[in-house]
């Protein structure tokens, strides 16, 4: 039986690959347009062998288009057939744990075996609109009593004492098949913590659940904050021995130049953030003609530093490196750049670079 969490090596690479995915709505460009990209993406990702294709939850941003990952999710389980499909992640503070186990319970019943639950506690947006997603303040601080609750509602094991005990069920789920009269589903749906920072790396280490490091939003903690959950972690039914996955944005092309003004877009858009405005992706056209002041250029400058860039050879040296220092489980790549196309073909020239399989649907 394949295992849910370990990914499969292929060819070159230095560990499992997979991807992920945030359906980039770039200045000109429709929702629908990004969308029908990363059906495009999870139908490459599918072919090329990479183990898994994740989406992440963001709002209020115009440039991309993920603010359900579960309603995305369920199109591409009838797009793909190897993939693992999945959250990275969830922002959980934006939602009751019950409803988050509900919708990746129908997940996992649309894929049997095929669904990963990715949590985060960002709101995934701008202080504003979390509260107005959370209708009123949340305590970060809650976030652990959050997690337990959701595990315990898939796994049908709240404590007897527990009020929600043998009254409150996750339909569809294991409860659900348990009253049924059905056995036990041979495993739980894996949770994965998902973090850029030590906070995250503890408590998964603390609950034996894998770990999933952003080092697309802070590269120079990796290291230090995946030494930190192997040194921690506790051996659990989910999990017997660490695993950690790492993530990072990257732009591949044929030409470096290219690269890097794909890259551009992507640093253009964070400084955006930077200065408070909302998160636009402009084409590398608006990118060359705008009129950066010096802290501007050396924002851009410095988030390029994030984003490996160049040609598959340069790209892929990079994350080999990442995983030599970090003893990554797993590389986690996002394609940027305001062309849809472009990413795929960042994709593609990365699956070549390593020389994964071409396997036809």
């Amino acid at each position: 039986m394949t295992d849910p969490i370990r990914g499969t090596r292929h060819g070159s690479a230095p560990a499992p690959l997979s991807v992920l995915d945030s359906a980039m709505t770039g200045t000109g460009q429709s929702a629908a347009r990004a969308l029908a990209g990363s059906i495009d993406l999870a139908r490459l990702a599918d072919r090329r062998g990479f183990t898994r294709y994740w989406t992440n939850e963001h709002h209020a941003m115009p440039g991309v288009s993920t603010s359900s990952p579960p309603v995305l999710l369920a199109r591409l389980t009838a797009e793909t057939s190897r993939l693992r499909l999945g959250a990275g992640g969830i922002m959980l503070p934006n939602h009751p744990p019950l409803v988050v186990a509900e919708q990746f319970g129908m997940l996992d019943a649309l894929a049997p075996g095929r669904i990963d639950l990715g949590l985060g506690r960002a709101p995934g947006t701008d202080p504003a609109t979390a509260a107005a997603l959370r209708r009123g303040a949340s305590d970060a601080d809650d976030f652990p009593r959050q997690v337990a609750d959701l595990l315990h509602f898939l796994g049908d094991d709240f404590p007897a004492e527990h009020p929600y005990a043998d009254r409150v069920y996750a339909v569809p789920g294991a409860a659900q098949d348990r009253l049924n009269g059905l056995p036990p589903a041979p495993g739980r749906l894996p949770v994965w913590l998902l973090g850029s920072s030590g906070y995250s790396a503890q408590l998964a280490a603390r609950l034996g659940l894998p770990f999933a490091f952003a080092a697309h939003f802070n590269p120079r903690d990796v290291v230090s904050a995946l030494r930190l959950y192997r040194e921690r972690f506790t051996p659990s039914e989910a999990l017997s021995e660490p695993y950690a996955l790492v993530s990072f944005t990257v732009a591949a092309s044929d030409d470096a130049r290219e690269a890097r003004r794909q890259a551009g877009t992507l640093a253009h858009a964070m400084l955006r953030m930077f200065q408070r405005k909302s998160y636009l992706l402009p084409s590398p056209e608006e990118v060359d003609a705008y009129p950066y002041d010096t802290s501007e250029r050396q924002a851009v400058d410095s988030w390029l530093t994030h984003v490996p860039h160049g040609t598959p050879r340069q790209v892929t040296a990079h994350l080999n490196q990442v995983q030599r220092d970090s003893g990554a489980d797993e590389l986690m790549i996002g394609s940027v750049g305001h062309s849809i196309q472009a990413r795929l073909r960042s994709i593609e020239l990365i699956a070549d670079a390593y020389g994964l399989p071409d396997n036809p649907r």
